[in-house]
């Protein structure tokens, strides 16, 4: 087994990271082409498009704490990989739709909600996975190269994704997201190292299982502010985010190629933090270095909404590279502190209800953000999701974390 800096030579781990970075590719692509097809192609109102985010999370609430207790029952990889190939189905019948003119907001939305659950079963299996696949001591470089993926995908699909859609059209941009889960398939499928089935429980009980996984979680004395923490900033990231979109073409007047461009520059944060993250954790502590984090994602998203046409979008620009650099370092630690403190027959259901009560506020917020922009206007929406995202900030500061320097290594229950 390999360590440290050289993860990436243990073949099976670099198979994984490969079959990651092209779902990721292909996600991002998503995201920046979905809104753009409802506002430029569809002429969605505000409110329609904040249901597309809506739509896409909303199997978190619906199955999350399920998918855990079910992860921990069978073996991964077969999850993963039916998962990618069946959003690059659901995705693919988007620019067929198109091309013979049928293609409706009504589709999009059931191929986004359908997708949407095929994503809460992947990611939860593949916050599962490593453990399964590294040793204790590889984790956190191991989350870090994953971390890196989620960093060049956000810049390369934010550049590339802007650029597609006013190049191919947004129908097809999402088309290629399809391409993007085949081929993550492919990768996943060539991986060699034998998985063993877990172990099946004596008297299997779903809700007792489930219960299982909340309750190590929200008894936790570190856990508990994390999920809190990550729920607050998820709720609110989500209302700003899904407004966003349409305030930068509707106010700000901006194409989607320069949209594109602006993001990518911005998420550029993403792959220096994924790089510098390891050597930030022991330089301050894991601990202080979460708690630094979830501040610089509350600054951020509140300067988003400062953006304004000409030099005015330094302010756009700026607020996306301080997000991006905070969102991986609070990403890497956070799910490499739950991977350590979770014992292996929990790490499917502690994994699924950590992602349930953060991505589980996703699509709350994302209405929440629809109807706020609606009554208020998309700027002050921008810049009230931003503070109520900084003020999550005092779950982690109101907790053992803040005495802490180093998260202990061993669990705590």
């Amino acid at each position: 087994m390999t360590t440290g800096p050289g993860i990436l030579s243990h073949p099976d781990f670099r198979r994984l990271w490969i079959a990651d970075l092209l779902s990721q590719l292909g996600s991002r692509l998503g995201m920046m082409a979905a809104p753009l097809l409802a506002v430029l192609t569809l002429n969605a109102s505000t409110l329609q498009v904040s249901l597309l985010r809506t739509c896409e999370t909303a199997a978190w609430l619906l199955l999350g704490l399920f998918a855990g207790a079910w992860v921990d029952r069978v073996r991964c990889l077969p999850v993963l990989i039916a998962a990618d190939v069946g959003r690059a189905v659901l995705f693919g019948s988007i620019p067929v739709a198109a091309w013979f003119g049928v293609l409706t907001l009504t589709q999009l939305y059931v191929v986004l909600a359908a997708a949407g659950v095929l994503t809460v079963l992947f990611d939860v299996a593949h916050s599962s996975y490593p453990p399964r696949l590294l040793a204790t001591e590889q984790l956190l470089p191991g989350n870090a190269k994953l971390a890196a993926n989620h960093s060049v995908a956000a810049v390369v699909g934010a550049g590339a994704g802007g650029f597609l859609v006013q190049w191919l059209s947004a129908a097809v941009t999402l088309g290629l997201n399809a391409v993007g889960f085949l081929w993550s398939a492919l990768w996943l499928r060539s991986i060699r190292t034998p998985e063993p089935r877990p172990a099946p429980a004596d008297r299997p009980n779903l809700r007792r299982e489930i219960g299982e996984g909340l309750r190590y979680v929200f008894r936790h004395p570190l856990l508990r502010p994390i999920a809190l923490n990550q729920t607050t900033t998820m709720l609110f990231q989500a209302a700003g985010s899904a407004v966003m979109i349409v305030f930068l073409v509707r106010e700000i007047h901006l194409s989607p190629s320069t949209i594109g461009l602006l993001s990518m520059i911005g998420l550029l944060g993403a792959p220096a933090a994924s790089w510098f993250t390891e050597r930030l954790s022991s330089w301050l502590g894991d601990a202080r270095a979460l708690l630094l984090a979830s501040v610089g994602i509350g600054v951020a998203f509140t300067l988003q909404g400062l953006t304004t046409p000409g030099w005015g979008l330094a302010w756009y620009v700026g607020s996306t590279l301080l997000a991006a650099i905070c969102i991986i370092v609070s990403y890497i630690v956070a799910i490499s502190t739950r991977q350590r403190l979770c014992p292996p027959d929990l790490q499917g259901r502690v994994s699924a209800t950590m992602s349930f009560v953060s991505w589980g506020a996703a699509p709350i917020g994302s209405l929440l953000g629809g109807l706020t922009a609606t009554a208020i206007g998309l700027r002050p929406t921008l810049l009230l999701a931003g503070f109520a995202t900084l003020l999550g900030t005092a779950w982690l500061f109101f907790s053992p974390l803040r005495t802490l320097q180093t998260i202990p290594e061993v669990s705590q229950k």
